[in-house]
This record gives structure tokens, C-alpha cells and sequence, in this order.
């Protein structure tokens, strides 16, 4: 299998990668480096935008604007105007952790974790609902580096990640709400624990296994059926677009110039990814 280094970025921790159907182009974020990325496979251009805080992630909304996650707060971010709106008040959350992955629910709600970063890590974060009036409410706790987050085809199930215990639970979906937790699947550092993920229409999950460079393909009932090695060490999510799957990765200290790991990848793919839902801001 083909696998193309894309954009040799270097990212500090490249995440988030979505496909931005209306323009065309794919959206990822390096989260300390405060950046958005934006690249057209078509024309092979590319952009970035800097924003005044930590990037953890970011969603598409029907106004057009991204509804992003930074240390502490959710804001809306205007790609063509570089234009910044505050939306939600800061969450209460330890001063040692941020918000983390995040993605749009298929119902328009935009859920996003958070994680702490002390060495070692401790289970002090939680994952949050955000709608469209501004409220943000805690819908689970104890988590230590919340990811994962990706929906089933038909939205009733929700998929969720705790990285560093490599569990990935799958909760009911209705309405906004979770119920019915449950383990989906567990990863050891050598099978690649979870970080970011994707589904695709026939209800597998793709999880980016960032301890063993590859990417593990899941089936609805929680089997690993495929396990595609990666040319980064430090793969951390996945994304569907029109005949690829693309990758992002994290950079760790101390790697050669030469290395490419903190890069974006793509490689062939005849699935077709879950529809990307938008924030339902207007």
C-alpha cells in the first residue's frame, strides 16, 4: 500500500484532520504551535492560520466559521476573515490541563475533551457537550487524555478513548445523551493505543495507534481486522476524503532533522469516511 508523506510540517503534535467538503480542501490543527493548516488536494495549495492560544480541536459549522477548542474555552474561528468570536465561558478544569480532541455530533452538538498533562498523568479530565446556545455541560469524568471521539453510520453510537489506560469505550447515542457504557476495545503499547479516530459507512472504526505507528481498523462488534503500519512513529488521527485516508502525527524531542514524523500522510482507501457533521450555529 502506497503511503505519501504530504506536507512535511513537523508539527509539534499535528491533529484533527477533517474534510471540508465545500472547499474542498483538508483542515488540521498542531496544537501547540496555536496553528490551523489547510490543504487543497486538488491544487496542492496550502495555508495556515495562527490563533492566540493551544489548538486541541476544531469542528466545521453551517455558518461557514470553525467552532474550535483552545486551553480553556470554546471560541468560533473565521478562516477567511482571521476573525476570532468568543462563544463559551471558560470550563472549570485544573490549570495543568486543556481541551483536547473534540469533534461535531451528528445531531450539531460539538463534544470535546480535555486532559491533564502532568508527568505522569492523572485521570483528571472530562468530556463536554457544547450546543448551539453556548452551554458547555460535563457529560463524563475521570478521564486522563480524553480522543476518540467518532460516531457510528446511523449516529447511535458514540466512540470514546482514553489513551494512556488503551481503552476505547462505546456509549448510546440518542438525542445528545450517552447511556450504556461500555468497553469496545483494548490496546497495549505495542498494538498502538488509542489516540485520534474515524469511522467509515460500513461501521468500522479506524483508531490512530500512536505508540506502534500504525492504524487499526475495528469492526462494530470491537474486532481488530487490520493493522496498516506507518512511516511515523507517532501516527494520532485519521480522516476520510475522497479516495484516501489521511494521517496526522506527533513530533517527540530529540528526532533528526530527516525524520517526518510531525507530518501529514495519505495513503489509498476504497472506503468512504462517515459524513462530517457541521456545528449547528445558525
Amino acid at each position: 500500500m502506497a503511503i505519501e508523506l504530504i506536507w512535511d510540517l513537523k508539527c509539534g503534535t499535528g491533529e484533527g484532520p477533517l474534510w471540508d467538503d465545500a472547499q474542498q480542501r483538508l483542515l488540521f490543527c498542531d496544537i501547540p504551535a496555536r496553528a490551523i493548516h489547510a490543504y487543497h488536494p486538488n491544487t496542492g495549495a496550502r495555508r495556515s492560520w495562527i490563533l492566540p492560544e493551544v489548538v486541541g480541536s476544531f469542528g466545521l459549522c453551517a455558518s461557514g466559521r470553525l467552532i474550535v477548542a483552545q486551553r480553556h474555552r470554546v471560541v468560533f474561528y473565521d478562516l477567511d476573515r482571521e476573525t476570532l468570536t468568543e462563544f463559551t465561558p471558560p470550563v472549570d478544569e485544573p490549570a495543568t490541563n486543556r481541551l483536547n480532541d473534540g469533534k461535531v455530533a451528528p445531531d450539531g452538538s460539538f463534544w470535546v475533551g480535555s486532559m491533564d498533562q502532568n508527568d505522569p498523568r492523572r485521570p483528571t479530565g472530562h468530556l463536554y457537550r457544547v450546543t448551539p446556545d453556548g452551554r458547555i455541560t460535563r457529560m463524563a469524568s475521570d478521564i486522563t487524555i480524553s480522543n476518540g471521539l467518532a460516531w457510528s453510520p446511523d449516529g447511535r453510537t458514540m466512540y470514546h478513548a482514553s489513551t494512556p489506560e488503551g481503552v476505547v469505550h462505546a456509549w448510546d447515542y440518542a438525542e445528545g445523551e450517552i447511556s450504556n457504557r461500555r468497553v469496545f476495545a483494548m490496546l497495549s503499547d505495542a498494538q498502538g493505543k488509542p489516540d485520534g479516530a474515524a469511522t467509515d459507512t460500513t461501521g468500522h472504526y479506524w483508531s490512530a495507534g500512536v505508540t506502534a505507528g500504525c492504524l487499526n481498523r475495528f469492526a462494530p462488534d470491537g474486532t481488530l481486522v487490520e493493522s496498516v503500519a506507518l512511516p511515523t512513529a507517532s501516527p494520532t488521527m485519521p480522516c476520510f476524503a475522497p479516495g484516501f485516508v489521511y494521517v496526522t502525527s506527533l513530533r517527540r524531542s530529540g528526532l533528526p532533522a530527516e525524520s517526518t514524523d510531525g507530518g501529514l500522510f495519505r495513503m489509498p482507501t476504497s472506503y468512504e469516511g462517515v459524513a462530517i457533521a457541521r456545528f449547528a450555529d445558525v
